[in-house]
């Protein structure tokens, strides 16, 4: 007899619909599976059968045949151990065959019957509401992630028995009811906040223009000036995740298996802070089944690369891409993989190798040689594509003893507000950008200076030796410290503020 029960299976952080196929005949009793199985789907066999007998169900007798369709589609996932169990029990007739249909399962069989959590239950819930399935049956421990999905009925399974109990009629299980709001109760609650850091204002405004225009930011100072105290509040001021954002970022992190079985969605802003022995694979994805990286996990957040030197090169320069795309493809022989990474990068490193260039309380001790060596390990390409960059000095001993807090995570953040409202406007929501991703016909239109402002970028452009995407990403910064002003024009203060900004291009120019 033949069975046939929806699943599906994770490509990347997308799910695409599969067909559990179980056919059980007459024959020599033997058990086949078929449609590109990966280990971990062939030896799924084992567990169900285990799974079966102990629960107290038949066994197949017969000749077996499971077919997961497309048959071109790669499985490699514990998540099919629930459809093939079913699939089998419906093909022998201990459950209903017609009630099958209305739902699809997915779950991880222990040799007991019990469910393990999957991977990806928020996009295999988007792709069956998507699909016009009426309902999900899942590991109890998925639930509440897949419940934020409208018009889809969530089923938490502890184990098989429930399962069929349910197609049997025997045993009533409520779907679940989503949490959407109460999720997002804790939206921008943070730890952190700016208020922390005594002195640095001008930092702190530097990284106010980076978040008002989504700007890739990178601080160069001597060791404890306050770098990465001043990188890990950078998410505070940034607005609040939409859900829609939320939706994006979560199904990444249910991809890898990051999600707790409590937490339905990210409600805040990702932070992430690989090591510097981060592989290629590691910062970007990849492996034999590409999976996301480090700057797919800190997609609508903040990527921060402390002491950036210390980077593998590579590691640096497949981040181009990223930058100018808010994505990355990742290609293998059989199929290719498109990732989201839209990110604001905040690094940070030090004048030279000991760290006191510049330092009016250390001495440096590195050689004009060292200091260049060191420098090098950054590309001029990767130092395009960064617009922000931010010189931190040492915090004098009275701002450091100040009784008063700094500027607050608040303030800050209802500037980038006031900002941000300034470009929806000028985007239009209904295809919002910032203004760091305007592409050149856009810079033509949008930031369009007068005589003087002409003069002055002319006059930066030749002394610092600037590339043509410098010119670009100095009028896209002037353009947002104008709309951090309210102002409908870029003014000469404004375009002198973002040169400001490229520290290191005069650095550079000076040797």
């Amino acid at each position: 007899m033949l069975a046939n029960l929806k699943t599906y299976a994770l490509i990347g952080i997308d799910a695409t619909l599969v067909e559990a196929e179980v056919d059980v005949s007459a024959g020599f009793p033997k058990t086949v599976i078929v449609g590109l199985p990966e280990q971990a789907v062939k030896e799924s066999i084992h567990r169900i059968e285990r799974a079966l007998s102990n629960l107290g169900y038949s066994r197949t007798t017969g000749h077996t045949v499971i077919n997961l369709a497309p048959a071109d589609l790669k499985k490699d996932a514990g998540s099919f151990d629930l459809p093939i169990a079913l699939g089998i029990l419906a093909a022998t007739e201990q459950i209903p065959i017609k009630k099958t249909s209305d739902y699809a399962f997915v779950g991880e069989l222990a040799l007991d019957g019990n469910l393990r959590p999957i991977k990806g239950a928020l996009s295999i819930a988007l792709a069956a509401a998507k699909g016009g399935v009426k309902g999900l049956l899942l590991p109890f421990m998925n639930a509440k992630e897949a419940s934020v999905v409208k018009d889809l009925l969530i089923y938490p399974i502890h184990n098989l028995s429930d399962s069929v109990g349910f197609l049997t009629g025997k045993k009533v299980i409520a779907p679940l009811v989503p949490e959407e709001n109460l999720a997002f109760e804790n939206l921008n609650k943070y730890d952190f906040d700016f208020s922390d850091v005594r002195g640095q204002e001008s930092a702190k405004r530097a990284l106010v223009v980076a978040a008002a225009g989504g700007h890739n930011v990178i601080m160069i100072g001597s060791p404890g000036t306050g770098k990465t105290m001043l990188a890990k509040r950078m998410a505070t001021i940034l607005p609040p995740l939409t859900l829609e954002e939320s939706l994006e970022t979560t199904r990444i992190y249910s991809a890898l298996g990051r999600l707790s079985s409590d937490q339905s969605l990210l409600t805040t802003r990702p932070f992430r802070s690989p090591h510097h022995t981060i592989s290629d694979a590691g910062m970007v994805g990849g492996g034999k089944t590409p999976a996301p990286g480090e700057i797919s996990l800190a997609h609508h957040g903040i990527l921060f690369l402390d002491e950036l030197p210390e980077f593998n090169r590579r590691s640096l320069e497949v981040l181009r891409q990223p930058l100018e795309e808010g994505q990355v493809t990742i290609s293998r022989a059989l199929q290719s993989t498109t990732f989201p990474a839209r990110f604001v990068l905040v690094a940070s490193m030090n004048p030279c190798p000991c760290g006191y260039l510049g330092d009016t309380k250390h001495a440096c001790k590195c050689y004009p040689a060292a200091i260049e060596k060191y420098m090098g390990k950054i590309s001029g390409p990767l130092l395009d594509r960064i617009d922000l960059h931010i010189e931190v000095p040492a915090v004098p001993f009275q701002e450091l003893t100040a009784l008063s807090d700094g500027t607050s995570s608040t303030l800050m953040r209802e500037q980038v507000n006031l900002a941000r409202e300034k470009q929806s406007q000028r985007f239009g929501k209904s295809n919002f950008m910032l203004n760091s991703r305007m592409n050149s016909k856009q810079v033509r239109k949008h930031c369009v200076l007068n005589k003087e402002s002409k003069s002055l970028l002319q006059i930066a452009m030749e002394n610092l030796g600037l590339s043509a995407r410098a010119h670009d990403r100095i009028l896209r910064m002037a353009r947002t410290i104008a709309d951090l002003e309210q102002a409908s024009e870029i003014l000469a203060p404004h375009l002198i503020e973002a040169i400001s900004y490229r520290s290191l291009d005069r650095k550079l120019w000076m040797k």
